[in-house]
């Protein structure tokens, strides 16, 4: 062993290529093919991290995705990365790394006094301590508290992308279960995608290498990879993890890529078959005071010697219940590692362990297991004691000076993904193992993840189960593969899932989840108060909460709940699994959808003749369209102002384009559209128009608009701008899925049609300054009508329908002359004083004339009898979307019904949101009457307006209510919604 712990010779790290990093500010080094957790171990960094609640020293556990302790922020800046498992975390040159949850440093962390605490700590304290005198006191402390690693500052400087694939078979998994499977399933001419996380294939191999036909693995790895490589339909994805597996085969996978270009890609690959190679967890031995840093998995004690060239440790003990550890101690006292002894639980472990050891010179000791660790920043010594099949304690050992300890207390099949699919499992008692079970066939386990944890019986799966794939996708299988020869011991049954307990722990703990600080007494603690629930029992302890999902604590903590519970594994059963497989950037899901791509808004076609006018422009519903139209230095309320007052006495001009236009057309079209809207449109007439209201299936409003029949089949559906991508694919929903046998077809249409809003007393003469084919007067063409023809010189139709209450006509021609009608209407409007309003004008105006507006004026409890179509829903005697609904009791009396409220006159508009209360009901009891819904100043009236939907609002007209708000209290008198013209003369002009 070279100076720290690295070793002079052997992994796979590349010695000719040295790095240097920092850890919390100290230098340190390493070698390409490092991981970040490799290097600490190889400079003697002991304690990488502190435990989430109580601060204790935490110290390198794993060697893989399953790291709870590790965890570490890297980069500066906006380049910063937070919580990222060291284990995971490829070594770089320059690499900055800080521990989190720690200050100053993880060694020397200021709250570590917390552990001292564990005591008046217990699971589920939070949910009994902070309720006296409030939540409120405490919440301050706890929030600045709360959290491991610092969130980046700044906008990332990095780019994701996204990538589709697809193919038949798609195998997760890189060692020799997976790659045997890519192998049999692409032997003929199927497509395979083969994902694994590491930067290169061959999975436990790499760390824990076995002979194949007498050498090393390297030889058989580089051959069927070189195979793999060489087939056109394969495609190797390394350095990938697969993070979630979701119906009909279809699966998520970030890589992490190096160099330059994008950071991560996200592949969304659709497949016929899934087959799963995620291998197996080695599980933790819960006993006390094992969390101590030098405490580790044996077979990650292992990896680092065999694949990074380094020892954890220069005195070790080894404790197991099971063979595979056994391995470890060889490759331990191989690398010059003192192992001072095997501590088997088992009373009888299998002869040709005993043998091996004896050759090795390392003594076993049978029935005997950990009984305590001493150590606090590093394990020091040891001590061991008798352990019945129960997991009872015998009497301690005098210490026995080590520092590293290595464990394994079984392996947990990698069945996150399998459960993510839908899969089932089931204890087995002779594998000692959570297994998946062999029927579900939507994705299929192999190897390791199927619970067969020896190599020759994994290959054989392996290679059946891709043979299978690839048949099943249509594809021939091949024959032509030879099943190597592995050197291996033949497995045996690990002892049983045990906590073990000393007769008595002088408050010595056992860890059972060690990054949320979850102890065996916390899982005891809660099945006594009745959290019998393995759900219950997760968010109770917040077991299996952390970043690596339980992967190491879960099943030890079933064991323990059941032995609690006297109920068996099965009885207690899983948690349920959900994505991501492990913490995944949230820049990857993102990808390029980010700024102005987050959701990329529609501009009008007119969009640059309004920015010449300088228009201020919004986003309104996905669209940026004018708000208001400032001259000079006008404010934005004086801009308003203006254009509604040169609407209501002349003529504006509005760009309506983003409405929502969805053409409906076939024989059935008349009697489908009927179905969707609770008015009666089986009436409406050709080149008439008429408004509706959509429903959802409570009976809750939707959306609305003007359905307008161009012909006998053919209608146009208008909808809210806000809802005209929704209102399609709804309406495409309803037509297959509910009446596929009704002859009609949807097509929207509201990007190809420009619609320019003339409106006012004088809008028919700015449209008799153009020649068109559509007669434009009263008689001919009257309001809620529709007609087509051409309007100068292109092809139009124009409704005369209005949202402003003045006469008003919708000129709609093709997009392409959206732009030059717009310029064309603003030139020859100049003679009739021609004013272009934005939304914000049009708002004031509708609130004017108390027009329902969705979104703003209904939510997700009204009803069409809210506003107004009690009396048409109850002469409409066919059935329709949501009616049922509406007849519930829930949607008789008492509702909240859209109703106008009315001021005094000088008093300030009422404050949007303000509800309506009862001032005689005391104010613990009080409730809401009802709110505000819409307000402004009304420049026509030359007063305050307001809608509002109030409880019972019809039956109250004329009464006054009082208001309440952040402002403080108002009183308004509940009135009719519509407070100008009433009588609507002016838009029937």
């Amino acid at each position: 062993m070279s100076g720290g712990y690295r070793l002079a010779s052997g992994g796979r790290i590349d010695r000719s290529r040295p790095l240097h990093f920092r850890m919390d500010g100290v230098m340190h080094s390493g070698f390409a093919g490092d991981t970040l957790a490799s290097a600490l171990l190889a400079n003697g960094v002991r304690v990488v991290g502190r435990s989430f609640k109580l601060h204790r020293p935490r110290g390198v556990m794993a060697a893989g995705v399953e790291e709870t302790n590790a965890l570490v922020d890297v980069g500066k800046g906006a380049n910063a990365e937070a919580n990222l498992k060291a284990t995971e975390i490829e070594l770089v040159d320059g690499l900055e790394a800080r521990s989190v949850n720690a200050w100053p440093r993880a060694d020397r962390d200021a709250l570590g006094v917390l552990g001292l605490l564990k005591p008046f700590l217990p699971a589920g304290f939070y949910y009994k301590t902070f309720i006296r005198p409030s939540w409120d006191t405490y919440e301050g402390m706890i929030r600045r508290a709360a959290g491991l690693g610092h969130a980046p500052v700044g906008v990332d400087p990095d780019t994701y992308e996204k990538q589709f694939a697809h193919a038949d078979v798609v195998v997760v998994g890189g060692g020799i279960a997976g790659l045997v499977a890519a192998w049999s399933a692409s032997a003929g001419d199927a497509q395979v995608i083969l994902i694994d996380d590491q930067p290169e294939l061959g999975g436990t191999l790499l760390g824990q290498p076995v002979p194949i036909n007498g050498d090393a693995p390297d030889i058989w790895l580089s051959r069927v990879e070189a195979e793999l490589r060489a087939r056109p339909n394969v495609r190797l994805l390394t350095r990938t993890t697969a993070t979630g597996v979701y119906d009909h085969h279809f699966v998520l996978a970030c890589e992490r890529r190096l160099g330059a270009g994008p950071r991560q890609r996200l592949w969304k690959i659709r497949a016929k078959k899934v087959l799963l190679a995620s291998g197996a967890f080695e599980r933790p031995l819960v006993f006390p005071d094992n969390d101590r840093p030098g405490v580790m998995l044996a077979g990650a004690a292992r990896t680092y010697v065999e694949r990074y060239g380094v020892a954890a440790g220069r005195s070790a003990i080894v404790v197991t219940n099971n063979d595979s550890a056994y391995h470890a101690a060889f490759s331990l006292r191989a690398a010059g590692v003192k192992v001072s002894a095997i501590a088997d639980l088992r009373a009888s472990p299998p002869r040709h362990a005993l043998d091996a050891a004896r050759h090795h010179d390392i003594e076993v000791m049978p029935a005997t297991a950990p009984a305590g660790v001493a150590g606090r920043h590093g394990v020091k010594s040891i001590k061991l004691a008798s352990v019945d099949g129960a997991g009872r304690l015998g009497a301690a050992s005098q210490p026995i000076d080590c520092d590293l300890v290595c464990m394994s207390g079984g392996w947990s099949p990698a069945l996150h993904l399998y459960a993510q699919a839908g899969g089932a499992m089931h204890f087995d008692a002779e594998r000692g193992a959570i297994v998946p079970d062999a029927a579900f066939e939507p994705v299929v386990c192999v190897g390791a993840a199927r619970g067969t944890f020896t190599l020759a019986a994994s290959i054989a799966e392996a290679y059946a189960a891709g043979a299978h794939a690839a048949h099943a996708t249509g594809h021939p299988s091949n024959d032509g593969f030879i099943t190597p020869k592995v050197d291996e011991w033949p497995q045996v049954a690990a002892a049983p899932i045990v906590e073990l307990r000393p007769a008595r722990s002088r408050g010595a703990h056992s860890w059972v989840d060690l990054q949320n600080d979850v102890t065996a007494a916390d899982v005891r603690l809660a099945a006594r108060e009745n959290y019998r629930s393995v759900e219950h029992l997760k968010r109770y302890t917040t077991l299996g909460m952390a970043v690596d999902q339980g992967k190491t604590s879960n099943v030890n903590a079933i064991a323990i709940m059941a032995a609690a519970t006297e109920r068996t594994m099965d009885a207690v059963g899983t948690t349920r699994f959900r994505p991501p497989y492990t913490p995944t950037t949230l820049g990857a899901f993102a990808g390029r959808e980010v700024g102005q791509h987050y959701r990329p808004l529609r501009r009008l076609p007119a969009h640059e003749a309004h920015a010449e006018l300088g228009a201020v422009i919004e986003d309104y519903g996905g669209w940026l369209r004018p708000a208001f139209y400032p001259k000079a230095d006008e404010s934005e309320a004086t801009a308003v102002t203006r254009e509604v007052l040169a609407v209501r006495g002349g003529v504006g001009l509005f760009d309506g384009s983003p409405l929502g236009k969805i053409e409906v057309c076939g024989p059935d079209a008349a009697e489908f559209l009927n179905r969707i809207y609770v008015n009666n449109m089986l009436t409406l007439g050709v080149g008439k128009a008429r408004y509706g209201l959509m429903l959802d299936e409570n009976g809750i409003v939707k959306d609305d608009g003007v359905l307008s029949r161009i012909s006998a089949d053919k209608f146009l559906v208008g909808t809210t701008s806000a809802g005209a991508n929704s209102i399609g694919y709804w309406l495409e929903e309803w037509l297959n899925c509910e009446w596929p046998h009704l002859n009609a077809t949807i097509a929207p249409v509201t990007s190809q049609w420009a619609v320019m809003t003339v409106t006012g007393p004088r809008a028919r003469d700015l449209l008799r300054a153009f020649d068109t084919s559509i007669d434009l007067s009263a008689g001919a063409c009257p309001h809620m009508n529709v007609r087509e023809g051409t309007f100068a010189g292109v092809p139009a139709r124009i409704h005369r329908v209005s949202f402003t209450g003045e006469l008003s006509f919708e000129v709609a021609v093709p997009a392409r002359y959206g732009q030059a009608l717009w310029r064309e209407m603003l030139k020859r409007g100049q003679a009739f004083g021609v004013t272009p309003y934005g939304i914000e004008a049009l708002m004031v105006m509708r609130v004017e004339k108390g027009y329902l507006h969705i979104g703003a004026d209904t939510d997700g409890t009204t009803m069409p009898q809210d506003v107004g179509f009690a009396e048409i829903m109850a002469k409409k005697k066919a059935d329709y979307a949501g009616k049922r609904s509406t007849m519930l009791p829930v949607g008789r009396d008492p509702r909240r019904e859209f109703v106008g409220l009315e001021v005094a006159d000088g008093e300030a508009p009422l404050p949007i949101g303000a509800h309506i209360v009862d001032p005689s009901e005391a104010a613990d009891t009080r409730r809401t009457h009802g709110w505000v819904t819409s307000t402004c100043f009304s420049p026509t009236l030359e007063r305050p307006v307001a809608l509002a939907l109030v409880e019972n609002g019809r039956a109250r007209m004329g009464e006054i209510v009082t208001l309440t708000s952040t402002h403080g209290r108002r009183s308004a008198t509940v009135v009719g919604p519509c407070a100008y013209d009433p009588n609507g003369e002016r838009l029937n002009g």
